[in-house]
């Protein structure tokens, strides 16, 4: 008997319809199941992992001392309470392997994957090797084929290179995150720090940029705009120096056009080109244009893809290629996607032609690039959809013949000086009808103008301008920086960079380094280089590279970690308790920022600050008890002075949330002594409904209303519309309320009737 192993319980129900005879059978061991089936008339059982059923966990723990490389896999279950389900899993893929003859491995063909099917193997299954099935959609054909066509082991390279990166990341991790925690505690105080192989690397290329911007100097330049009319069309021009440097010159240049009424075309230039179809997506260029177009986040977007790759409408997510194998079927998958009748007449088209994509140059040799498999997905949520949508008409578009885009360039001539317009169009479409409506494109169209024409000038002017400094990076230009880099692979960048936001290192949609994020790197720099050195990082990558192609050894790569890392922690522990005062500041002065509420219009001194106090956070006043100002704040979730003070009542405006749930509101006590102007007559009167609480302003995501002070006692409230307050329909709502929970009573074992002995 054969047993399967896929990565999800999903791909194993997939993986045992493609190849079933007949209809598999479902058995079940506890919340697990697994499936029985026939493959040509071979008994064959598959079952699945939940992700990883290993981690590393140090072998012989003793305490938080580092450096520490004495590793050792174990089961995952073992040493993190919220996978307590993984055991169910492990002990089923246990109990079959026993009765199994043969193993196939069938989880993601990438470095993780391979890791998973490695370690299933030799501790659960007790085995040294296995089959190996390699697939990139979960397609009935494509898993019969893999199947038919596997391999009689499992892909080593991919194995020791996936498991080299595990034991990297636990040596850095750890050791890295342990030392920044101790300095913390040897210079009298607590918190968890975390540093990781790429994680400082990543930091510190963001830190750079952010010092770029600060130390940037504008220089500043003129230009000179003339804006003219031609047969009723307004013309936008630029003088051909462009950028001026030298105002003396510019100033000369006005005087020269000084008067002038019309403007004379000199040159008129038309030149066609033929713009490319875009390159078949890989994650990187899929993350980088789903963040472009929809905002979704390069973690959100992997998720997504994965979901639907596990529903077998789209290939494996985790690809660095940008090029699509003839060996796919073309056709079948454009003939399919045609069944869908969004994307018939725009497949039906395709099919007329040739079929051969616009490949990019990146490869991978796992798997191609991302592609429809032509299955039509079921019912996709909204976000879902986005993604499918856009992998198909990029798929599609890549078969498309190139766009053709005219450019018209005018040279107008003021009293000789030369100004110059310019305006491109699209003559043809072709890519971009498959592509709608994701094409980004300007078009400026010229009236058709000729040598000698007149342009009459409305103006010229003198216009002084900065130079910029460098864009901060966003969500989709830091994803391919890392790329550009080597830090990091295609399927963990984006969890890195979601590190970096949650520790607090970074904050915004352009990607701003907090003051903790830029007083960490200036310490590692300052104490520990090593740490933040990104060529070390991408020399790690390389080698790991050269594992994956049997040319470098596992053990001597790992060693040399350990001698870095030993030199690097031995000096760290000698700078221990000072290192850790400077964090402790840093952090210190960090909270403080975040904190910070803006200043207190009631006392007009204090700051109003985040304070933590018994029932949870609030926000109040820094010269309490002489100022007693208190605000209510959410228990959870992000809020963050904005910045701006409300004109109306003078008290400071918060963020609140994020994403799509953020909302703006002004941070303002519910006391009738804030010094907060009446806007409506119905203030303060007595609630209708308890006749003890006062009726005050509120804002929430729909407007103002007003509310008891009595909440959540008493939860009354009165809608205003059209300036107008509400009160002869005040809105009543019942607190909720607490479910008793019901006392099951223990039945009592029933007494066993006595046989009486004959």
């Amino acid at each position: 008997m054969e047993l399967i192993i896929t990565e999800k319980p999903s791909s194993a129900k997939k993986v045992a319809a493609a190849l079933a005879d007949g209809s598999p059978k479902v058995k079940k061991n506890k919340q697990s199941s697994y499936f029985e089936l026939t493959h040509n008339g071979k008994e064959i059982i598959v079952t699945s992992a939940v992700g990883h059923l290993y981690g590393l966990v140090e072998a012989n723990k003793n305490g938080w001392t580092y450096p520490t490389f004495d590793i050792k896999w174990e089961a995952s279950y073992k040493n993190a309470k919220g996978l307590a389900y993984v055991k169910v899993y492990l002990d089923t893929i246990t109990k079959l392997a026993k009765e199994a003859d043969e193993f196939t491995i069938a989880t993601d063909f990438d470095v993780e994957g391979e890791v998973i099917g490695l370690n299933v193997i030799r501790f659960a299954c007790k085995k040294k090797d296995a089959n190996r099935m390699k697939f990139s959609t979960l397609t009935k054909g494509d898993l019969v084929k893999s199947y038919d066509e596997k391999m009689k082991t499992l892909d080593w390279g991919q194995a020791l290179a996936g498991e080299t990166r595990h034991k990297l990341d636990w040596f850095y991790g750890i050791n890295l995150s342990r030392a920044l925690t101790s300095s913390v505690k040897a210079a009298g105080s607590f918190k968890v720090m975390s540093a990781g192989r790429v994680q400082g690397p990543a930091l510190k290329m963001l830190v750079d940029r952010e010092r770029e911007i600060q130390a940037f100097v504008p220089v500043p330049f003129w230009e000179i705009p003339l804006l003219g009319d031609f047969k009723k069309n307004d013309i936008e021009a630029q003088h051909k120096d462009g950028k001026i440097f030298d105002e003396s010159k510019v100033d000369t240049i006005m005087e020269s056009v000084k008067g002038q009424s019309d403007a004379k075309v000199t040159e008129v230039k038309r030149t066609k080109r033929n713009q490319a179809p875009p390159n078949p997506f890989n994650l990187t260029s899929l993350q980088s244009e789903a963040y472009g177009q929809f905002k979704i986040t390069p973690k959100e977007t992997l998720a997504l893809a994965q979901t639907l790759y596990l529903g077998g409408v789209t290939s494996y997510p985790r690809t660095s290629s940008q090029k699509l194998d003839p060996k796919l079927g073309f056709k079948k998958i454009l003939t399919d996607l045609a069944k869908q009748p969004h994307y018939q007449g725009l497949c039906n088209e395709l099919l007329k032609g040739e079929l051969k994509p616009n490949d990019g140059k990146k490869t991978d040799p796992a798997h191609p690039a991302i592609y429809p498999t032509g299955l039509a997905p079921g019912e996709l949520k909204p976000r879902e959809q986005k993604i499918y949508d856009l992998i198909v008409k990029r798929f599609m578009a890549t078969f498309a013949k190139p766009a053709v885009r005219e450019t018209m360039e005018v040279f107008l001539d003021v009293n000789k000086e030369v100004f110059i317009t310019k305006g491109t169009r699209t003559i043809e479409e072709n890519w971009h009808v498959f592509y709608k409506p994701y094409v980004r494109l300007e078009e400026v169209s010229l009236p058709d103008m000729k040598e000698n024409d007149l342009v009459d000038i409305k103006s010229i002017k003198k216009v002084k301008k900065e130079t910029q400094p460098p864009k901060r990076y966003n969500q989709s230009s830091i994803i391919k920086e890392l790329e550009k880099r080597n830090l990091g692979t295609k399927a963990t960048r984006a969890d890195i960079l979601d590190r970096l936001f949650i520790r607090g290192y970074v904050e915004g949609v352009k990607i701003l380094v907090t003051k903790l994020g830029m007083e960490t790197i200036s310490i590692l720099e300052k104490f520990a280089p090593t740490i933040v050195d990104e060529k070390l990082t991408a020399d790690f990558e390389e080698d790991m590279q050269q594992i994956r192609e049997g040319k470098q050894e596992q053990e001597k790569v790992l060693e040399k970690a350990k001698k870095t890392l030993t030199v690097l922690l031995t000096d760290f522990k000698k700078k221990e308790k000072e290192i850790g005062k400077e964090i402790l500041a840093s952090v210190r002065e960090t909270q403080d920022i975040q904190n910070f509420m803006g200043r207190c219009p009631k006392c007009k001194e204090g700051s109003l600050m985040i304070r933590r106090g018994k029932f949870g956070r609030f926000v109040g006043c820094g010269k309490y008890p002489d100022c007693k100002t208190i605000i209510n704040i959410p228990k959870t979730g992000v809020v963050k002075f904005t910045g701006k003070m409300d004109d109306e009542t003078g008290w400071p405006i918060a963020s609140i949330g994020t994403g799509r749930k953020k909302q703006d509101v002004i941070l303002q006590p519910a006391d009738k002594n804030a010094p907060v102007e009446k806007k409506y007559p119905e203030q303060d009167m007595t609630c209708p409904t308890c006749n003890v609480g006062k009726m005050v302003l509120r804002k929430s995501y729909y407007g103002e209303f007003l509310g008891c002070n009595n909440y959540p006692k008493c939860q009354t409230l009165m809608n205003i519309k059209d300036g107008k307050v509400d009160t002869e329909k005040p809105i009543v709502r019942k607190p909720a309320e607490k479910k008793a929970k019901k006392k099951v009573a223990k039945k009592k074992p029933a007494k066993k009737k006595a046989v009486k002995k004959k």
